[in-house]
């Protein structure tokens, strides 16, 4: 009687090395991911903020007599999404609420979006932005908004984005 002695299959080393390879191109990829999409939640709310600064003008020249809105105002008016009208959208908080805008003359407003997680790892996005009357947008790294409309206007502080 003969007995065959090979074995088909794969030992344990070469499944651990295996699985080490996939680690080493997992760490390798997902930083990249995480990167994408901060900078995706970035492009997107910069659109926000011009869907806003738009749906401000609307709202001024038609509901509004001459004053500009809240989000919710604007949300009310089917000006914005339900969801921005809300405040949140891809993975930002965006608030214009009665305290950023001021009757005038001439009325004026600012609008702000803030990174909804600015934890290490799960960071939503690394700019903060902000839109006023004038329709500029600007944004710098930090993870809250300005305070107040000259503050959110003061180019030395909120650099305009070209």
């Amino acid at each position: 009687m003969r007995f065959n002695d090979s074995q088909k299959g794969f030992s344990l080393i070469e499944l651990l090395i295996v699985v080490a390879v996939i680690g080493i191109i997992a760490a390798i990829a997902v930083p990249n991911l995480l990167a994408s999409r901060r900078a995706a939640n970035e492009g997107s709310a910069l659109s926000a903020m011009r869907t806003i600064h738009s749906a401000q003008i609307t709202y001024l020249n038609t509901a509004g007599s001459g004053e500009y809105g809240t989000l919710a105002n604007l949300g009310s008016e089917g000006l914005v999404d339900p969801a921005l009208g809300n405040g949140l959208r891809s993975g930002y908080t965006f608030d214009c609420p009665a305290g950023n805008k001021t009757k005038g003359p001439p009325p004026t407003y600012f609008a702000t979006a803030v990174p909804t997680s600015t934890a290490a790892v799960a960071r939503t996005g690394h700019r903060t932005f902000v839109i006023t009357d004038d329709g500029r947008i600007r944004s710098k790294v930090t993870d809250a908004g300005p305070a107040n409309y000259a503050t959110a206007t003061n180019a030395g502080t909120w650099p305009i984005l070209n």
